[in-house]
């Protein structure tokens, strides 16, 4: 019976794969497979009476309100040409510098990541922001994309991310579930704000790695930058007062810290610095006088979509769960991860190796909400720490998300990406960045204290 879990998993990436809809293939796939159960006498019915009682957890769990929240907060801050302002000015700022543009492209794209967490939306909006610009002025089309998709990936670990926010809800609970099967009747918990401390010095050291490596290319391959800085750039640069350099750069700046400084110093619950990041891009946008009634209509329309889109998603999993557990799956995945050669480091690399190819077919949200919940308690109950944990599994679904020839980044820029820009140098400019993020992960697994030190510090 147990195998049949297995099996459950393997038909639902199948029918992911012919392209139905996720929430839809989740919780339809449980049910086949809860039916046929229930026929064949191999699957208590029961297990499926606890599904109301899930669904209400989730529409009742505060953390999760923070997703619609920094949601709109991105698409406001995206929609009133606040990035648009920072890229064209920060372009202004390191103009002088021939590779002073994929510069500034991995500074906005590092704050428009961490404003949306979205990785699609961030690869699409600096992809239709900058890769003109950037071709324009003289840089190869590999290199170009190579920064655009490795920057717009910076979503998954930079916070404030969303990702990180769903992380931080499941990591919680597998941590708890852990623990009690360990004997501890009074567990300790990990908060989103955990995984927000764990991931500044990853995130801080993977866009200071992206621009090294442009710094590297302008040195030792220089046929992929301009020679030189164009004329009319120039001249623009003498026009760049302070005044419109702190207009610009200081007010999302502000934003940012104020939404990651409240939750890193416990000044404020997620939640409630999801709400004061959505109301500041607000008077941000009225700041801007971008708040028509039209832009403020189409960011309340994208949240409502991603917002639906994810917890459609987290329901079907729920059920995909219940199912999973009903046919001895948790046991099985137990099992087999004690009898793995190479104990808890044997289990981890399996784990992160499945993570990664699932990356290739499953959006962040539904790996969250359908895989970790079944690895993470295993791990956790073997004595890895949970903010290690998460920070490792945000950082290698970047890496997924980037890899071709399915990584989702390369669609996302192909998709919008100029037809002079071919689909193998899009493949091409993501190599470096891919092998630059897998030695932040080998560094992260090699000195843990890199994820653990500052949430030590914070919250001791």
């Amino acid at each position: 019976m147990e195998y049949l879990a297995l099996l459950m998993f393997v038909a639902v990436c199948g029918v992911l794969l012919l392209g139905y809809p996720v929430a839809l293939s989740l919780a339809g796939t449980a049910l086949l497979f809860a039916g046929v159960g229930i026929s064949f006498g191999v699957f208590e019915s029961s297990f499926l009476y606890a599904l109301p009682n899930r669904l209400y957890g989730v529409l009742n769990n505060q953390t999760l309100l923070a997703v619609p929240l920094f949601v709109f907060m991105g698409a406001m801050l995206e929609r009133s040409k606040i990035a648009e302002n920072l890229l064209n000015t920060m372009a202004l700022l390191f103009g002088r510098f021939n590779v002073g543009l994929a510069i500034s492209v991995t500074l906005v794209g590092m704050l428009l990541a961490a404003s949306t967490g979205i990785v699609g939306a961030t690869v699409v909006t600096m992809g239709l922001l900058s890769l003109p610009t950037m071709l324009k002025r003289g840089y190869s089309p590999a290199f170009s994309s190579g920064i655009i998709c490795a920057t717009g990936t910076l979503g998954q670990i930079i916070p404030p991310s969303i990702a990180l926010v769903l992380l931080g809800d499941v990591l919680s609970s597998a941590y708890q579930k852990a623990q009690l099967s360990m004997g501890i009747f009074s567990p300790k918990t990990v908060s989103v704000g955990d995984l927000f401390a764990g991931a500044v010095i990853p995130g801080l050291m993977l866009v200071i790695l992206y621009i090294l490596y442009c710094l590297a290319v302008a040195i030792f391959k220089p046929e992929d930058i301009p020679r030189q800085v164009p004329q009319e750039e120039t001249d623009e640069q003498q026009s760049l007062t302070f005044v419109l350099l702190i207009s610009a750069l200081l007010p999302p700046l502000l934003l940012m810290f104020a939404v990651l400084g409240s939750i890193l110093f416990g000044y404020a619950t997620p939640t409630e610095a999801a709400g004061v990041g959505a109301m500041g891009a607000l008077l941000l946008a009225l700041w801007k006088r971008q708040l028509s009634k039209a832009n403020l209509t189409s960011v309340m329309q994208t949240t409502v979509k991603i917002t639906s889109m994810v917890f459609l998603i987290l329901i079907g999993a729920s059920l995909f769960s219940l199912v999973f557990r009903g046919f001895g799956g948790e046991e099985l995945v137990h099992g087999l991860f004690q009898q793995m050669p190479g104990g808890v480091v044997g289990a981890t690399l399996i784990v992160m190796l499945v993570i990664f190819l699932l990356g290739f077919i499953l959006d962040f949200i539904e790996i969250t909400f359908v895989v970790v919940p079944i690895v993470a308690p295993v791990l956790l109950a073997m004595g890895l720490d949970p903010v290690w944990l998460g920070i490792m599994i945000a950082v290698n679904l970047q890496t997924s998300f980037l890899t071709p020839p399915f990584g989702f980044a390369l669609f996302y820029l192909r998709g919008v990406a100029d037809k002079a820009v071919t689909t193998a140098a899009i493949y091409k400019g993501v190599i470096p960045f891919i092998i630059i993020q897998l030695i932040l992960l080998c560094a992260l697994a090699y000195w843990p204290s890199l994820v653990t030190w500052l949430p030590n510090v914070i919250y001791g």
